[in-house]
């Protein structure tokens, strides 16, 4: 029997996964689970790598310890977030978070060398000012001289990939969040890179998920007690959910539910149209050189704020319903970028209300209700707004991710939007992670049998 290791790291946590083929059945064990957050680092909001590198390794080796040694390793995060190296692979700055302020104004800078719209029908990329494209014109404008020494750029799973393995390479899917790519090639935008003073250089060869990029390091396979495959998975951890969609019908909209809710559907080519732009639609990379055709809302990450914020020692299951026995019809808009990162989260939510005119929340679970039909009012418009643009009509809505368990949610999901809601695996960015693993080694022919054994291996639920 072969196993399969997943690290997927989120915002707030990284989880070890493994996986195996059983009597026709996907099987998986969490065998470890690490914390994860930013750090305040010379007034810069951080990612702390090397801690999270230690415990990527220190996961790996329980897996020696349980007697269930993997054959591969995949490695996937979140999007835009990168590394640069100088030309003895050492760090060069910070490893800042998305959330940082550093990218306030470089859409100007960006926009007087190219257009929002020329660059949009060139990268498909909706604008968000995290976007890797302004990180890099934040280091242009304030520290030039990092990218004067930078030889190399790493998105996050791509740096941990490299680290465990040695080699470099940009993985399809991470790559396709920078808003650097060329959305038809599928490769670096080489000519808008120049445009942009970018050092061309530091561009690594894309690779498509699947591709093996090979094996530990002497010191890493000391340290986990063994030798095995480092597979360039869907490093997007949006990506590595889509595939993990246990859908059995062509007419759904995916959501995948976490920190972010990434709505969409998937396509086999990009829309870069001037009315795809005008709904902020981006056309990332999936698997398989498809195009995860979607709109990043601000999901789970407003109740993980709110959670965090408050104090509570009950969970997120508790909390949600608690909130459903609340009154109040408050909404806000979760597009609003004034939730990326307040102060105050609850604050924010209730300044919001009392701006449009509508009732305040008085507490925690009001609070909670507020973010949950506002996610769901989010969820219908943007349904409407994929289907103008495809032409095509969405007779149900597939929730994956953590998200996928917040029944109340799901309920409003379905009552806003008037589809049928199937929720479920909440381990979905893991799962898909595994499912590239096992194609890579032939336990499945292809995508679609992967989510065949997916949906026949996970409890999905049916809301309607």
């Amino acid at each position: 029997m072969n196993y399969y290791l997943a690290v997927d790291i989120g915002a707030s946590s990284g989880r070890h996964i493994l996986s195996w083929l059983e009597d026709g059945r996907m099987h998986t064990r969490e065998v470890y689970r690490f914390d994860n957050g930013i750090e305040r680092k010379d007034g810069e909001l951080c990612w702390n790598h090397d801690r999270l590198f230690n415990e990527i390794v220190k996961g790996m080796a329980i897996c020696k310890d349980i007697g269930m040694v993997p054959a591969s390793v995949g490695i996937d995060t979140w999007g835009v977030d990168f590394v640069l190296l100088d030309g003895n692979d050492n760090v060069i700055g910070n490893t800042v978070s998305y959330r940082d302020d550093r990218t306030q104004g470089m859409d100007v800078k960006v926009s007087a060398v190219i257009s929002e719209r020329d660059l949009y029908h060139r990268t498909g990329n909706q604008k968000a000012m995290y976007n890797t494209i302004y990180q890099l014109m934040s280091l242009k404008c304030f520290h030039p001289d990092y990218l004067e020494k930078a030889e190399s750029l790493l998105f996050t799973p791509d740096y941990f990939s490299y680290m465990l393995c040695g080699v470099k390479k940009n993985e399809y899917t991470i790559a396709s969040t920078s808003q650097l790519l060329d959305a038809v090639s599928c490769n670096w935008d080489k000519e808008l890179i120049e445009m942009l003073g970018f050092p061309g250089r530091i561009f690594n060869e894309i690779v498509m998920p699947g591709t093996v990029l090979g094996k530990l390091r002497t010191s890493v396979a000391e340290r986990a007690g063994y030798e095995c495959n480092v597979i360039a998975v869907t490093g997007h951890d949006t990506a590595s959910a889509f595939l993990a969609v246990p859908t059995i019908e062509e007419k759904s909209v995916f959501v995948s539910s976490g920190t972010w809710s990434l709505m969409g559907v998937e396509r086999l080519t990009a829309d870069c149209s001037d009315a795809a732009m005008k709904h902020n639609m981006a056309s990332e990379g999936g698997y398989n050189r498809r195009y995860r055709f979607l709109k990043n809302i601000m999901g789970m990450w407003m109740i993980q704020s709110v959670k965090k914020e408050s104090g509570t020692t009950l969970s997120y299951a508790q909390i949600c319903d608690k909130a459903s026995h609340t009154s109040i019809d408050s909404t806000v808009d979760c597009y609003d970028e004034r939730f990326l990162a307040p102060e105050s989260m609850i604050d924010e939510i209730a300044k919001a209300c009392e701006e449009s005119g509508q009732q305040i929340p008085a507490d925690l679970y009001e609070t909670a209700n507020v973010v949950y039909k506002s996610l769901a009012k989010c969820y219908a418009s943007t349904i409407a707004e994929i289907e103008e643009l495809t032409g095509e009509h969405y007779t149900c809505i597939n929730i994956v991710g953590g998200g996928s368990n917040a029944e109340y949610l799901n309920r409003l999901t379905a009552q806003y939007t008037g589809r049928t809601v199937y929720a479920g695996p909440s381990e979905a960015t893991a799962i898909g992670n595994l499912a590239v693993q096992m194609i890579s080694s032939g336990e499945f022919a292809n995508e679609a049998s992967a989510r065949r054994c997916i949906f026949d291996s996970y409890g999905v639920n049916k809301y309607e």
